[in-house]
């Protein structure tokens, strides 16, 4: 077990991002944001006019990426792709390459090497199945279908997006069911995280949750 490493999984628009964030700036620790990676990869995979079939050639995207974490800002290839990312086709295309055994090869170690001695909050789908299973805490953060993508369409129609909501809960729906039933590393709670519905929680309840297990199981000052 590593008391340095607190694991937040579950399914998408859930809150998982930003409660990390959070948490990880509380405890002075660092944060990593898989599902960046992954969107990502889907991202140049579709700047590149690759094949989504190929998985090999998925497998060498995600090898290969050059990106940086600078100040708030995600730089691909030294561009800023901080909100191209967060798009709808990002998420899905993550969604699409995050099935492919060759990707989650590739980023692996990658994610792994974040662990370091000051501490780790990752959020994901995985981390607390795969990646960190030795995770002194593993939260898995839920929410309904319907609630997340309200959040999602507040989020998008702040940033002027166009967005209907109905097609929000449908694609929410289907990339669940996408994520749940893939082969490689499906989404899914590891048998020792705690469960945590937000669906009528508020961000600092769910933050004081996690940080009151995170002082029993990681050795941390009261």
């Amino acid at each position: 077990m590593n008391q340095k490493i607190i694991t937040i999984d579950g399914p998408s628009g859930s809150g998982k991002g930003t409660i990390a964030a959070i948490v990880a700036k509380n405890l002075g620790w660092r944060v990593l944001d898989s599902g960046a990676l992954y969107r990502l990869t889907g991202l140049q995979a579709r700047n590149q006019n690759a094949d989504f079939d190929d998985v090999h050639i998925l497998g060498e995207i995600a090898g290969h990426l050059q990106v940086e974490f600078m100040d708030g800002k995600i730089l691909l290839e030294k561009h800023d792709v901080t909100d191209a990312i967060r798009s709808e086709t990002a998420g899905n295309d993550a969604s699409r390459v995050a099935a492919v055994a060759q990707v989650r090869a590739a980023l692996l170690d990658w994610q792994q090497r974040f662990a370091t001695s000051q501490g780790l909050v990752a959020d994901g789908r995985d981390m607390g199945t795969v990646i960190f299973p030795q995770a002194a805490l593993k939260i898995f953060l839920t929410a309904s279908a319907e609630e997340r993508a309200r959040r999602r369409y507040k989020q998008l129609k702040e940033k002027g997006m166009p967005v209907i909501l109905t097609s929000l809960v449908e694609e929410i729906r289907e990339r669940d069911e996408r994520d749940m039933n893939r082969s490689e590393a499906p989404l899914r709670a590891a048998d020792d995280a705690l469960m945590i519905d937000s669906s009528a929680l508020t961000i600092d309840e769910v933050v004081e949750q996690i940080l009151a297990q995170a002082r029993e199981h990681c050795d941390l000052p009261l």
